[in-house]
């Protein structure tokens, strides 16, 4: 938890890793699909909500989430982009907060659980949208990129941590 003195910088951190957010938004938006397979991104965005879920508290990372959400989807995105990052960000968020509170899991394990959950998410939001299971075929190159993904953004977010 941030020092008494850094709480009343609370809002202007919570802006600028918010910012920081939307530009990682914009830059993976310019980066192609990956395999060829629906949904498989870095994640970089994700880095300014496990900063802030460690930081401060579920309540925070999730206003910060849900500006990015917003911003990158009404810019970037459309409706449905927008339905997809909600569900996934809410079962990731949640997952993440209840191993980092509850069983204090590392940096790097929290942020592999939320990749994995926020996949699963969602593949769960898409098969109610298309009214279809086949969506969960994706399931495990969506696992194994969850895990792989969700280690990379822990990694960066450890660092991130060290020098702010």
């Amino acid at each position: 938890m941030p020092s008494q003195n850094n709480m009343k910088y609370k809002p202007a951190y919570l802006g600028l890793f918010a910012a920081v957010a939307i530009i990682f938004g914009y830059i993976e938006s310019l980066i192609p699909v990956f395999a060829g397979i629906p949904g498989i991104k870095l994640g970089l965005a994700n880095l300014s909500t496990l900063f802030i879920l460690e930081k401060y508290s579920f309540r925070e990372a999730a206003l910060v989430s849900t500006i990015r959400i917003l911003v990158i989807g009404f810019l970037f995105g459309n409706l449905f982009s927008i339905f997809y990052s909600f569900a996934g960000s809410l079962l990731s968020l949640t997952t993440m907060t209840f191993f980092l509170k509850k069983f204090h899991f590392s940096t790097i394990g929290v942020s592999i659980l939320g990749g994995v959950s926020h996949n699963i998410g969602q593949l769960l939001i898409a098969s109610l949208i298309v009214e279809n299971t086949a969506v969960f075929y994706y399931t495990p190159p969506l696992l194994i990129s969850g895990i792989i993904t969700g280690a990379v953004i822990g990694m960066l977010t450890q660092e991130v941590s060290k020098r702010v």
